[in-house]
């Protein structure tokens, strides 16, 4: 515990200083090209240290939103630019071919709010959009919708932060409140996610059905 209260006193210190936001712009680039960074949570300690008047909340977001467009637009130029290869492999693997027939339908069906909403699960958002260049969507239509996406996405978590450090003068119960919402919001939208797949699921092998008859 003493460790952890450590820790979080030296978040606090370093959060206040101009140059996170250059971490906060770096984490949330490449966090959208390898899903392992926290971006999220960095941002929510900028909006934290803004709360509590150590940053500006607008340049918190504006850090956030510009890594993460960026970011975002260099997956689903991997994506374009390995698309040969994903598809001369889907030639020979089934399973390959399927997911690329997934991730085309799915993002046919839903369309650009698909992006906005994947920008909230961690993970999926990077499968996405890499998936938007190796089904060569408009890039065009990825950049409006990856604006509103990552702009959308850094403003909540920003706010979130900066709400919670209004709040609390103790750094620690103010990001420690501001992250579980963040991760039940994550949550719920993941519960969603997961009866509305079932329910297409349900819908599609009714539909194999009655083909079948």
């Amino acid at each position: 515990m003493g460790f952890f209260h450590d820790l979080t006193d030296w978040i606090d210190q370093i959060s206040g200083n101009w140059w996170f936001l250059i971490v906060i712009f770096v984490i949330a680039y490449l966090d959208s090209v390898v899903p392992v960074v926290p971006s999220e949570t960095t941002v929510i300690i900028g909006g934290v240290a803004a709360g509590q008047g150590k940053q500006q909340l607008l340049l918190v977001i504006l850090a956030g939103a510009i890594g993460a467009f960026l970011g975002d637009n260099t997956a689903y130029t991997i994506g374009d630019r390995f698309s040969g290869v994903v598809k001369r492999r889907a030639d020979r693997s089934e399973k390959t071919k399927k997911r690329l027939h997934w991730a085309t339908a799915q993002i046919e069906k839903r369309g650009g709010p698909l992006l906005v909403t994947a920008r909230f699960i961690p993970g999926g958002r990077t499968a996405l959009t890499i998936a938007s260049g190796l089904t060569h969507q408009p890039r065009d239509w990825f950049v409006r919708w990856i604006a509103i996406a990552t702009t959308v996405w850094a403003s909540y978590a920003a706010i979130l932060g900066w709400y919670f450090g209004d709040q609390f003068d103790d750094h620690t119960t103010a990001f420690l409140l501001a992250l579980g919402a963040a991760l039940s919001v994550t949550l719920l939208i993941e519960v969603v996610r997961h009866f509305r797949t079932k329910g297409d699921h349900d819908n599609n092998d009714h539909d194999a059905e009655i083909a079948a008859d």
